[in-house]
């Protein structure tokens, strides 16, 4: 896939704005062999100054591990974003065209008491309504290690448009 192929589809997305705020997401790791390894949510707090997007990231992770990652992300121009967090090894590159952003970095990953060097092939699509689908595919030295599945939201009061699975919440939501 290339990004540039998402250039005239909508909703389009603009980091700054997607994630300055509180925003949500709920995600899974599956190995290659397509077995679910991880569950977890995020809860993220994206901060932006007029010149740097930072991501204040808080995992909870189903076994009861939690985590944190604090993303600093600067737009480069029109289509190109470069991010740093602290187990990001080197600049992580995104492009981003129509509704579409494509990062690509290195991570230092904890794996039980190692740490791994992945690849992140990371592909971000936002959908009417404010929902972020994102689909990363892992790699180490060349080979699968895995995906991980994750879907952002934003709270409802941010979101309007989100379908609530309870009406009464949509009505709330609306005042």
């Amino acid at each position: 896939m290339n990004v540039e192929d998402f250039a005239e589809a909508n909703p389009r997305l603009i980091l700054e704005d997607y994630f300055a705020g509180e925003t949500h997401a709920w995600g899974l790791f599956e190995d290659r062999f397509r077995t679910v390894r991880r569950q977890f949510s995020v809860t993220i707090d994206g901060q932006w100054d007029g010149h740097v997007l930072v991501l204040d990231e808080h995992f909870s992770y189903a076994d009861g591990e939690t985590d944190r990652r604090v993303w600093r992300i600067t737009r480069i121009d029109e289509h190109t974003y470069h991010g740093r967090a602290d187990d990001v090894v080197g600049i992580a590159v995104g492009r981003t065209f129509g509704n579409a952003l494509n990062w690509q970095y290195d991570m230092d990953l904890k794996v039980g008491d190692r740490t791994w060097r992945v690849r992140f092939d990371d592909w971000m699509f936002l959908q009417p309504g404010g929902i972020l689908i994102n689909r990363a595919r892992v790699s180490k030295l060349g080979l699968m290690v895995g995906e991980v599945t994750l879907f952002f939201a934003k709270p409802a009061t941010r979101n309007p448009g989100f379908a609530h699975a309870d009406p009464r919440e949509a009505a709330i939501a609306r005042r």
